[in-house]
């Protein structure tokens, strides 16, 4: 019944040669994927593809349905949530892979997973989350690094899904977007686990480090690019749509060179991408040939466009109108969960319900995410840390229903219908 099918292994080595002789020289090929724990049955899937089905299939993606891209607390559907630009992310990325000879499959798990550990909120809830971490003793919050945790070692009740050390790689280091548009894959890091964990473990604690993070592989950073392209133009439209900025506003000088429209701004960019990046499936591998990037008329008005969105839609107090409610309500959880973890008995004889609930209310928050650990997690974790980990795994409707119960003041969405 274990026994591994040798027509699909037939099939799946085939699929390994065809990589070899079509990708660029500078792809990174399934067969070199890393596993922190060797697996004894392949199947028919290769290394990356595996990897990719494991991020679809894990909770985290699945709660993905209910987290904030930018815009929160709008009841309006045509909003994009962080599902869609995950899947954007991929799509993109993967389409300018394939034209460059690099590995759809691992462009594919680095894009699905790359913000899988945002918190409630989207950036907002990042910065409040970061503040209570520092407060509480921990060395603060980061999407990414809780992307790693939630995939490496918090799914599948602490034992994690075993990825692939690039796909790991890619996720820890999508950060930082195009702040620089021409990037270099870091080759020179230890292809190894031992020394990804130390990577992971210094820059939990110097968060301000991010800009030198650089993914391993071209899949990566290609990633990391197509980050900024799926949501540069898809905020614009769903700011316009929630009528907070008009399309006359974009820059003349950046809607002359990228367009008006977010179909015009993708395939402005991901043309770009293509046409400015064809040495690396043309050229041999070598160190002149090994980098991504924009043209510099597109990297510019990118840039620029970015400074707008900046100004215009994610620091327009327009934009944050319950954010101080919301402030409060992480607040409030945070110092509940802690409070109940704090008075429990020892993590491995806690009980399924809480030692005390709320004065005045027949329910309480629930904790049924640490209940579902095991105790080996529960006993090395702070207790700041377990809180971290669950309220960063929350969806919004989730943690409002949990705030909620507590008695937040919770704030309520707004219709907002162009």
């Amino acid at each position: 019944m274990n026994k591994e099918n040798p027509l699909l292994a037939e099939v799946r080595d085939r699929l390994a040669s065809k990589e070899r002789s079509l990708l660029s020289p500078l792809a990174c090929l399934s067969q070199e994927g890393i596993r922190r724990i060797q697996e004894e049955r392949e199947g028919y899937r290769q290394p990356f593809a595996k990897d990719a089905d494991r991020i679809l299939h894990s909770k985290a993606y699945t709660r993905y349905i209910d987290k904030t891209q930018v815009f929160s607390l709008i009841d309006n559907d045509h909003i994009t949530h962080r599902v869609l630009h995950v899947q954007l992310v991929s799509r993109i990325a993967r389409t300018a892979g394939r034209f460059l000879g690099l590995n759809e499959d691992l462009i594919e798990a680095i894009a699905l997973g790359h913000d899988i550990g945002h918190p409630p909120f989207g950036h907002e809830g990042e910065h409040i989350l970061d503040r209570l971490c520092r407060d509480h003793g921990l060395p603060g919050f980061r999407h990414n690094i809780q992307s790693v945790y939630f995939l490496d070692r918090i799914e599948r009740k602490g034992k994690g899904w075993n990825l692939s050390l690039q796909v790991l790689d890619g996720i820890l280091c999508h950060d930082g977007e195009a702040n620089h548009t021409r990037l270099v894959p870091k080759r020179s890091r230890k292809k190894d686990f031992a020394h990804f964990d130390q990577l992971l473990a210094k820059n939990a604690f110097q968060l301000k480090n991010k800009k030198s993070l650089m993914p391993m592989t071209l899949e990566g950073c290609l990633v990391r690019l197509a980050d900024t392209v799926a949501y540069i133009g898809r905020d614009i439209e769903d700011a316009i749509e929630l009528q907070l900025i008009k399309r006359q506003e974009i820059p003349a000088a950046c809607a002359e060179i990228l367009g008006r429209s977010n179909g015009t701004i993708v395939q402005t960019l991901v043309s770009d991408l293509i046409t400015n990046n064809l040495h690396i499936y043309n050229e041999q591998h070598n160190e002149h040939a090994d980098y991504i990037g924009l043209s510099k008329e597109i990297g510019s008005a990118l840039l620029e466009l970015k400074k707008f969105n900046y100004e215009k839609i994610y620091r327009n107090p327009l934009f944050k109108p319950d954010f101080k409610r919301i402030h409060s309500c992480y607040e409030q959880l945070f110092a509940f969960y802690l409070d109940q973890l704090v008075r429990d008995e020892p993590p491995s004889k806690r009980p399924r319900k809480l030692a005390q609930q709320p004065e005045g209310s027949g329910k309480h928050p629930e904790r049924s995410f640490w209940h579902s650990m095991p105790v080996t997690y529960l006993n090395n974790q702070k207790p700041a840390a377990l809180v971290r980990d669950y309220l960063a795994g929350m969806t919004d409707n989730f943690f409002l229903h949990q705030a909620t119960l507590l008695g937040c003041d919770v704030p309520e969405k707004r219709c907002i219908v162009n």
